[in-house]
């Protein structure tokens, strides 16, 4: 490999060699993490030719170049990895539909495996499919039914590598209605099940209600818009929580709150999202998303409003400009995309920004800087939005949209989203989306066998300056992977280096529906729960999660999987992609 032309870390070289950096055809890397930076820039900066503008596309090149060389600024990784390329597929987020018959079908799974080859994760509504032992018209004979459908997608998931890079990944979802229920929420209980997918119950309004009164509650034959059964709310409710306690699966998603926020109704209703849930998408709709890193926007003196302002403005218009230059994998997904152009701006590095501030994770100013922080980046966004629209035109369907009653006139049907970012994080060196800590020194297994102690930068600079970064002192900390219980540790430093399990699941939720009330798509975030927690502790969690108008949410009790990418054994250890957030290793951009 070219010698990097960036202080990064030894495990951020290693994730760039083995993802993004160009090779040639004898697999050696031929490019450096500055060169990969600008082939970057200067592929999504061509768009602005397509625009009468102030910025020329020599401007914009050296501005989205300069956001990310000094890691202020990340693009999802399929742009990473592609802008430039004769591949130049740049969205990370698709939706396909699956409709109800065999060419549907296999239609479906030969599209995701387009879109896995160049490097994007799928979602699937498989609600329209009909129930196990249904009518088969054409045969007389009897449906699979939609779990069995779901395996030969995770099968074929499992044999695509997305251009020699990783394996691609799923969202499965199913309604709560759906006569198969039960078997959709269990289709993880058997080891080395569906590895390819994380599952998600489509919840709706009716089915909270019947589980808080207690009520019965109809599933209904896709096929025939027929009841089959009517049965116990909370049954199928206590079900959905044995299940993400026992396996972390299935999340859910709250169908009713995301079409309430759907930008574009006129153009269809949604019922899929992205792999890791954070993108709400129609029928064949992607997105691409990107993050800015909030360690960089914080200081002595606080927040750098500006600087954030700056590069909010700057993150909306590379979106767009993806857009332009993206080449998308089906002339289906090109038009939906392109009729809506949404994007999806995002952050990186808030548990950081907490820590340079002063402020604990899991305190009640972190939920409301939260707020405020995510109320300004959203405002700045659709403030780009409607100055890219004013040079460039709305998106073709502003019309069918909310904002067409508002008069707000925007480039964008969505502006931001919070992703769980993974290895763009790594590159960044910071912590993940709006993941807390999960350790400050650990272990990373970077490649066959070898090992490198890792610790929090903020916090390995704090300690060697306050002389308390000794090896008996470090080591205790890597094997608890938590300050809390380790001696000799201030009482100011305990209170704002917290990790994951020292925050309450409550304030996990707060969290993320402070940033929820300010974004337009969805917010990704797992909550990370104790081994000790119990199933009604993941019942209260979703009923919580409900009535904070989340649009989904995400559990996962630490041990649950007998593979995880994060281990508290006799020391802390991550896998090398491991940034924090979900464990279970299927939160892949």
């Amino acid at each position: 490999m070219h010698s990097s032309d960036l202080k990064l870390s030894v495990n951020s070289l290693e994730v760039l060699k083995r993802r993004y950096l160009l090779k040639d055809d004898a697999r050696n890397v031929i490019e450096t993490p500055g060169e990969l930076f600008r082939r970057v820039a200067c592929a999504v900066a061509s768009a602005e030719k397509n625009f009468s503008s102030a910025v020329t596309s020599r401007q914009a090149e050296d501005k989205f170049y300069e956001m990310m060389h000094s890691l202020e600024f990340m693009p999802n990784s399929p742009t990473l990895m592609n802008a430039g390329t004769a591949l130049g597929q740049l969205s990370a987020c698709f939706v396909l539909p699956v409709a109800d018959s065999m060419d549907g079908i296999f239609d479906a799974l030969k599209e995701m495996a387009m879109i896995h080859q160049t490097g994007g994760g799928t979602g699937f509504s498989f609600s329209r499919l009909r129930p196990e032992g249904d009518l088969v018209f054409s045969t007389k004979g009897e449906a699979s039914g939609p779990v069995s459908f779901m395996s030969v997608f995770d099968k074929a998931t499992g044999v695509i590598v997305q251009g020699g890079r990783r394996r691609g990944a799923n969202m499965g979802i199913l309604r709560c209605d759906h006569p198969d229920i039960i078997d959709f929420i269990e289709a993880k209980s058997e080891k080395d099940s569906f590895l390819n997918f994380n599952l998600s119950v489509g919840v709706t309004d009716k089915f909270m209600e019947a589980v808080r009164k207690d009520r019965g509650f109809d599933l209904i034959n896709p096929r025939t818009g027929k009841r089959t059964n009517t049965v116990r709310a909370r049954d199928v409710f206590d079900a959905i929580a044995g299940s993400a306690w026992q396996t972390g699966d299935p999340g859910v998603v709250f169908l009713d709150q995301i079409n309430r926020k759907n930008p574009t109704p006129a153009a269809g209703v949604i019922d899929a999202t992205n792999p890791c849930g954070e993108l709400p998408l129609l029928p064949y709709e992607s997105c691409n998303l990107a993050s800015i890193n909030l360690e960089k926007m914080a200081g002595e003196d606080g927040v750098d409003w500006q600087r954030l302002k700056e590069s909010v403005r700057w993150g909306i218009r590379f979106l767009d400009d993806v857009i332009e230059v993206n080449k998308f994998p089906l002339p289906e997904i090109k038009k939906m995309t392109v009729a809506n152009r949404k994007i999806g701006l995002g952050v990186m590095g808030f548990a950081d920004m907490l820590i340079k501030l002063g402020i604990a994770y899991n305190s009640k100013k972190a939920a409301a800087f939260a707020e405020e922080l995510m109320r300004f980046i959203h405002r700045e966004s659709l403030v780009t939005s409607a100055r890219l629209a004013k040079e460039r035109g709305v998106f073709p369907n502003f019309k069918k949209s909310v904002y067409a009653k508002r008069n707000i006139r925007l480039r964008n049907a969505t502006v931001n989203t919070i992703a769980p970012t993974g290895t763009i994080s790594i590159i960044a060196g910071c912590s993940s989306g709006i993941e807390p800590l999960f350790a400050l020194s650990f272990v990373r297994n970077i490649l066959s066998g070898t090992k490198l102690l890792e610790t929090h930068p903020i916090f390995e600079r704090m300690t060697r300056e306050r002389g308390l970064y000794k090896k008996d002192i470090i080591s205790a900390i890597s094997r608890k992977g938590s300050l809390q219980g380790i001696k000799n540790i201030p009482p100011d430093m305990k209170r704002v280096f917290v990790t994951a399990f020292d925050i309450d699941a409550r304030q996990h939720i707060n969290i993320q529906a402070a940033f929820q009330r300010h974004t337009d798509n969805s917010v990704s975030k797992t909550i990370n729960l104790h081994p000790s927690v119990s199933v009604e502790d993941v019942k209260r969690i979703y009923m919580t999660a409900y009535s904070l108008k989340l649009k989904g949410i995400t559990v996962y009790r630490y041990g649950s999987k007998s593979e995880q990418v994060l281990s508290f054994a006799e020391t802390v250890t991550a896998d090398s992609e491991y940034s924090g957030g979900c464990v279970t290793g299927t939160c892949p951009f």
